[in-house]
């Protein structure tokens, strides 16, 4: 018997275990919202992150999760550089294989997220840039 994945079923998919940034940032409003996993190495987390992230090396994952992450059904964001990178994705898998039910990756990762205009803080600090027209519209507040 073969099984047809309908593209209702694709795309719901999709935004059940994918969110972009803007969606991100409004599920954060207010202090609530998902754990940030930034999975990139030392020297790409000490470039830029996004603010309240938690930093765990993909190398480390599989071994860290439980330490950083209070339960297995826990909202968790992974994100990497953008989207030349699938080191979201190798993370998102890690956590799904160790039983983690409530995994998204972070479409157009740090790249993105900086892109947008969002904040982002450094080893240097806190900053922000002005949005790429390409990625936001000029004049929406971030």
């Amino acid at each position: 018997m073969e099984t047809t994945l309908s593209a209702r079923d694709f795309f719901a998919a999709k935004l059940r275990y994918e969110t972009d940034p803007s969606d991100l940032a409004a599920d954060r409003v207010g202090g609530a919202g998902p754990l940030i996993l930034d999975v990139r190495n030392d020297a790409s987390w000490s470039q830029g992150r996004i603010p309240g992230a938690v930093h765990v090396p993909n190398r480390e994952l599989a071994d860290r999760a439980p330490e950083v992450i209070p339960s297995l059904d826990a909202a968790v964001v992974v994100y990497c550089w953008g989207p030349g990178c699938n080191g979201s994705t190798r993370a998102a898998l890690t956590l799904a294989t160790l039983g983690y039910t409530n995994v998204k990756e972070l479409i157009g990762g740090f790249e993105y997220w900086a892109r947008e205009g969002l904040a982002v803080v450094s080893d240097e600090g806190r900053s922000r840039r002005a949005p790429d027209p390409l990625t936001a519209p000029v004049g929406v507040p971030a």
